[in-house]
């Protein structure tokens, strides 16, 4: 059966001298591995298809075993991400995170809007450190983590002051706090922002400037989620941490503004 399918190229890895194993991530069917015979050739016309972070649409033919991938048209090449170091870095993570969290061949259109929405605000230039970490935030649930953020994790109250716990959760009232003696307590911007990570969709927040210690508080936040509570650690985040340590390199990719805003 020859399928044609809308999909983002999450990974590659070489077969033989001249093959690919090429997985997929696709609105229709999921996560999905598909051999490209020939993708190593730069004269192959699988060869531009099988990148990478490409979006497009594949024809692939199924039978037994493996599909193959017959041909494919690339719907946004995500040049940017393939020449920008620190684009890739990210880039990298937020297909990490998609790979390890979804399940092979079954229907994500959730994740699947995520990493698209996620790459393409990449591939445009917005923040890649804030779009990682909306993605770090929306598929928490993927993990068997659903923090409560919508009101006090413990009496249910949407109304005070507020900070994050662990123990509890998600977001504690002042009326609670004593719950949990180790707490972060939360400002109201902090507070939105984190809502906001984990609840709109990416395509639809506009331009999004943040301070770089307020990404650096919220990704505290949602690393410890990962690797303390779910066990999670992703080689691509070691990657984007030796960047940091490059601040000539990293920091030209990002203005330093005053205060926080969306427009």
């Amino acid at each position: 059966m020859l399928n044609k399918w809308e999909g983002i190229v999450l990974k590659t890895r070489p077969y033989g001298e001249t093959n690919k194993v090429v997985t997929l991530m696709t609105r229709e069917v999921g996560k999905v591995a598909a051999m490209a015979r020939g993708a190593k050739k730069p004269s192959s016309r699988l060869a531009a298809i099988s990148q990478p972070f490409v979006h497009g649409t594949f024809m692939i033919q199924q039978g037994r075993g493996m599909g193959t991938l017959q041909q494919g048209e690339p719907l946004e090449s995500m040049r940017h991400i393939q020449e920008d170091i620190v684009a890739t870095a990210y880039a990298s993570y937020v297909v990490e995170i998609i790979d390890r969290l979804v399940e092979s061949e079954k229907p994500e259109p959730y994740a699947f809007d995520v990493l698209t929405q996620a790459l393409h605000a990449i591939e445009e230039g917005y923040d890649p450190e804030a779009i990682a970490m909306f993605v770090e935030w929306k598929m928490l649930p993927y993990t068997g983590v659903q923090p409560i953020l919508h009101a006090c994790a413990s009496c249910g109250s949407v109304e005070g002051e507020f900070a994050f716990s662990f123990t509890q959760g998600g977001f504690l009232c002042h009326r609670c706090f004593q719950r949990d003696p180790y707490l972060i307590r939360l400002t109201p911007t902090q507070l939105k922002l984190i809502r906001m990570f984990y609840s709109v969709p990416i395509d639809q927040i506009g331009k999004l400037t943040l301070k770089k210690e307020t990404k650096k508080f919220i990704r505290k936040i949602v690393t410890t989620i990962y690797e303390e509570q779910t066990g999670m650690r992703f080689k691509s985040r070691s990657f984007i941490d030796q960047l940091e340590r490059t601040p000539l390199l990293f920091d030209a990719h990002f203005t330093k503004d005053e205060e926080d805003h969306q427009s």
